[in-house]
């Protein structure tokens, strides 16, 4: 269930106009190492597994990200895992993405909750 969540999502976002190049950039030939990595997260997160070990803030660091990448990143997550998944499960995995996107924002110094210091 979380391998057909994180293929097919990363499927659109590389189609996505708008988050297609970042991701084509940051991820350049390293694509099925990416896939398995955010199954891996994904995993962490939803079922607890600690598979994951990775520093998300570091692999976001300079990649021009905007809140408005964040949330067409949001619409298109929610979009898939409504369609794949139990209307349940699916929640609880947007659920789970709203909270990183916020997280990520904050710590990249982007967006309404982040922290700007003086």
């Amino acid at each position: 269930m979380i391998r057909e969540l994180v293929v097919t999502f990363y499927d659109r976002v590389l189609r996505d106009p708008e988050l297609g190049p970042i991701f084509h950039k940051a991820v350049s030939g390293r694509w099925s190492e990416h896939l398995a990595v955010m199954v891996d997260f994904w995993s962490s997160i939803a079922l607890r597994t600690a598979r994951y070990s990775g520093k998300p803030q570091a692999a976001h660091m300079g990649l021009d990200l905007t809140p408005e990448l964040f949330a067409r990143w949001l619409d298109l997550f929610a979009g898939t895992a409504r369609e794949i998944l139990k209307p349940d499960v699916a929640e609880f995995f947007i659920e789970r993405a709203r909270r990183i996107a916020e997280s990520l924002q904050i710590g990249l110094g982007i967006g309404p909750k982040a922290l700007r210091l003086p």
